[in-house]
């Protein structure tokens, strides 16, 4: 990801285009054949020194010009004429970017795809691996640890289906369209040039000048915003799972690894901490491409600017975070005994619902309510047993054994249809992957 956004691949980009224009400019006969030959010829990387070009650039005030002169020089006097001919700096750098950012995506997607196939994998692992659900970071109700997973892989597939639909949504166009949208400069054929070697460069083309219309970078900068909050959220709920209070999970280990440089016994949650902390600068950059919009009249420098900050970072911040992930989930440690333990911490209050529900079906469901919530508040402050103190009441201990609230505290009888939805994710996964 960092080598479709050096200087290198930026300039190849621009070069691919200038050769393109000239080739299909020369086809058309709007400049001479051999100049265009001479050009196509010259537009390499391996011609241009990036120092040389950065160095001019700054001197020129101009991010374009160096290499427009390089290339002029390079062609020719005779053939040099027609260099970036009726085209404006605008139009180079726009489909320039976009070709990077096309690239930036075609990788999203490969990696993307990858995490959802090691995501399936686990959920499947860990389907029947019973774990206590929380709400409002307390403990609420037996789940499996197979479900949590199919939750996240049923969002990302969402994310994923969202990056792919990207593709469907005239994106990734390019622009040949001159000094403020008008092809003014290119004369009659104007837009001809523009279909032609938009399309040997693999861009669509746009039904009108998109250079005060950014929308198209918003868009995509707003998809992979949406796609690192559900990476953000996963790396967050690692990081509570691996508190040594909770012991549920544990991040991928090797030999070596250093936790602290002071406390030796340390094994710190290095990888889901860099997990969740890239959403945060992800975020601030889709609100930071958001503003990129408010372009003034056909063209200003103040705005668009922000994309060449914001699709490099965001792009390599995200494709961090998807490897990074895949890494965790594919190497993550399961402490199945611990989830049991944590189950059976609080002596048989996360079953109240079921226990409620149950003694509902002979006293009414409001009237088991009433019986079950003042038995747990009396255990949660004068820490008893939950169970203990439910039995001891006449109307539980007349009507029911203790062996049947005992039973009714089977965490694998209490899980729903648990089992049946992961079941429909994993489905929805195999489809996807294919």
């Amino acid at each position: 990801m960092r080598a479709i956004w050096d200087d290198n691949n930026k300039i190849k980009n621009q070069l691919k285009i200038e050769a393109i224009l000239s080739k299909i400019e020369g086809e058309l006969g709007v400049i001479p054949q051999k100049a265009a030959e001479k050009i196509v010829s010259k537009a390499i990387i391996d011609n241009f020194d990036i120092d040389t070009l950065a160095k001019r650039s700054a001197e020129k005030r101009h991010s374009l010009i160096a290499l427009i002169e390089q290339l002029q020089v390079l062609s020719g006097e005779e053939a040099g004429e027609y260099v970036h001919y009726g085209a404006t700096t605008q139009d180079i750098v726009d489909t320039g970017t976009m070709l990077q950012t096309k690239e930036a995506y075609c990788l999203l997607r490969k990696h993307g795809k990858k995490l959802i196939e090691v995501l399936k994998k686990q959920t499947s692992r860990y389907k029947n691996t019973l774990m206590i659900g929380r709400t409002h970071g307390i403990q609420a109700i037996p789940i499996t640890f197979g479900f949590k997973l199919a939750i996240w892989l049923d969002e990302l597939l969402r994310d994923q289906q969202r990056l792919d639909e990207l593709d469907n949504h005239q994106i990734f166009v390019g622009s040949l369209s001159g000094a403020v949208g008008t092809y003014a400069a290119f004369g009659e054929k104007g837009p001809e040039i523009e279909r032609y070697a938009l399309q040997e460069i693999g861009l669509a083309v746009p039904n009108i000048s998109w250079q005060p219309a950014r929308d198209r970078f918003s868009e995509f900068a707003t998809t992979l915003g949406i796609y690192s909050g559900t990476l953000g959220k996963i790396g967050h709920e690692l990081f509570n799972l691996m508190k040594t209070e909770v012991n549920e999970v544990c991040e991928p280990f090797k030999k070596g690894e250093i936790g602290s440089s002071t406390m030796p016994q340390k094994r710190n949650p290095a990888l889901i901490e860099g997990l969740a902390s890239l959403t945060q600068p992800i975020f601030k950059d889709v609100g930071l491409m958001l503003e990129s919009m408010l372009i003034d009249g056909e063209r200003d420098a103040i705005h668009w600017r922000n994309e060449w900050v914001v699709l490099p970072e965001i792009t390599n911040y995200l494709d961090a975070q998807i490897t990074n992930a895949t890494v965790i989930i594919e190497g993550l440690q399961i402490n199945e005994s611990q989830m049991i333990k944590n189950i059976q911490l609080q002596n048989g209050l996360p079953f109240a619902e079921r226990i409620m529900f149950q003694i509902g079906k002979v006293v009414g469901k409001q009237t088991a309510h009433q019986i079950v919530y003042e038995s747990a508040m009396t255990a949660i402050e004068h820490h008893t047993n939950f169970i203990d103190t439910l039995y001891e009441r006449p109307e539980i201990n007349s009507q029911f054994s203790r062996d049947d609230i005992l039973h009714w505290t089977d965490a694998s009888e209490d899980i729903g249809s648990i089992k049946q939805k992961i079941d429909t994710v994993v489905q929805k996964a195999d489809q996807f992957i294919g």
